[in-house]
Order: C-alpha cells, then sequence, then structure tokens
C-alpha cells in the first residue's frame, strides 16, 4: 500500500492533470471564440503579439496584451494568497481554485444572457476574465510542486520527456505522468473546439464544471489520507 504522502502526491497529479485537460478547453475557446489569442498559454501570446506588432498581419495585439497583464495579476494574487504554504493542500488552496471556478462559471453564464458574445466588450471581458483565472491556476499548481505538470504549458513537458527518455541514455522518469499531460492539454484543445458548436460559453462552463471537481476532490481527498486507518488505531 503507497504510504500517506505517496497518495497525496498521486492525488495531487491526478487533480493537476484534470485541470491541464481544463486548460486545453479554455484555450482552444480563446483562440476560436475569442479572436485569436490563449488565456492559459502566455508563450503563445507573447509569440503572437511580436507578430501582430509587425503589422504584417491581421493578428490582434490589444488582446494578447490584456491576457498576459491579467494573467500576471492571477498569478499575483494567487502567489501572494498562497505564501507559505507550498508543497501541501491547504484551505487557502482550496478557496484559490474556488475562485477560479467562480470567475469561469460566472464569464460562462454571462455569455449564455448577452446578445452576441462574439463582440466587443464581451470578448474583451471573456479574456481578461479566463486569463485571471489561468494565472490563478497556475500560480497555485506551482505552490503544490508537482513535477512535470504546470497546467498550463507542456513544452518543459515535452523536453523533459525527451530528454530523459531512454534513447537519450536517461532513466525515462516521470514519463507517464508527462505523456498525459500532453495528450491531456491536446484533447481538452479538442473539447474546447468541439464544444463551440454548441456555444461560445460552453467551454468555459465545462472548465469551470472541472475546475469545481478539482476543489471539492483536493480537500476531501487530502482529509480522508490524513486520517488515521483503523490499522493505526490499533498500533497506538
Amino acid at each position: 500500500m503507497p504510504s500517506e504522502p505517496n497518495r497525496a502526491d498521486l492525488l495531487n497529479l491526478a487533480l493537476m492533470l484534470v485541470l491541464t485537460f481544463s486548460t486545453g478547453v479554455i484555450d482552444a475557446v480563446g483562440y476560436l471564440g475569442l479572436d485569436r489569442v490563449f488565456t492559459g498559454n502566455m508563450t503563445g501570446n507573447v509569440v503572437l503579439l511580436g507578430v501582430g506588432l509587425t503589422g504584417t498581419t491581421d493578428l490582434p495585439v490589444l488582446r494578447p496584451i490584456l491576457a498576459l497583464a491579467a494573467f500576471c495579476v492571477g498569478a499575483v494574487v494567487a502567489g501572494r494568497l498562497l505564501r507559505g504554504h507550498a508543497g501541501h493542500w491547504s484551505t487557502r488552496m482550496t478557496g484559490v481554485f474556488a475562485t477560479v471556478t467562480v470567475i469561469l462559471a460566472g464569464t460562462g453564464a454571462a455569455l449564455v444572457t448577452v446578445g452576441d458574445p462574439g463582440h466587443e466588450p464581451w470578448t474583451g471581458i471573456a479574456t481578461g476574465a479566463s486569463a485571471l483565472a489561468m494565472g490563478m491556476q497556475a500560480a497555485a499548481a506551482r505552490v503544490l510542486k508537482v513535477a512535470d505538470v504546470t497546467t498550463v504549458v507542456v513544452t518543459s513537458t515535452l523536453t523533459g520527456l525527451a530528454a530523459d527518455s531512454r534513447l537519450a541514455g536517461g532513466a525515462g522518469a516521470n514519463w507517464v505522468r508527462r505523456v498525459l499531460a500532453i495528450v491531456l492539454i491536446g484533447a481538452g484543445a479538442g473539447a474546447g473546439a468541439a464544444a463551440l458548436l454548441a456555444h461560445v460559453s460552453a467551454g468555459l462552463l465545462l472548465a469551470a464544471a472541472l475546475t469545481a471537481g478539482v476543489t471539492i476532490a483536493g480537500p476531501v481527498g487530502h482529509h480522508r489520507i490524513a486520517r488515521p486507518t483503523p490499522a493505526d488505531a490499533v498500533a497506538d
């Protein structure tokens, strides 16, 4: 049977993989439904911004700037709240993910109620709110320190998978989680694109539901892991 710390680590890994899928959903919605902008993948936004600033394409400039700024604000807020809580699931961690859930659900619900969510100011509001939520999520995942799963990018994960593989002379450590992270963010993007066929809000509401599940499963799961087993009680 896994030790208590290992069980906690596995729980955190599973939860962060769920959020990795959710990020794929949100980025697909952002790029396809909110005028070609990423709200989770900031590397993509920097590239889009650089290309857009040349004036040689019709790529947006203000939208990537908005996403970058909102993401940073979210990361600062979550980083501040979770300072001193590194490596474990705390009440504040639950609060951060609950806030992310509310932001995503509120944004999705707002887009349902407006007449034309594909135009300003709604696309800008949805972009800023989603990026804010993703910044908070990324900062929280960083505090949890789940190796190779940041929830928002897979470039470093792909690098580690290749560089540490047996083909590269490595031991192939953590290859399962790395492959899962890469596959899940891609699968999430596919799900997000499919959700757009229903409505631009559908992907955001799906991501909100997934994040809500993580918000509930995190504290409940860690409480059960920390609870003494009958064997422990007998030993005492």
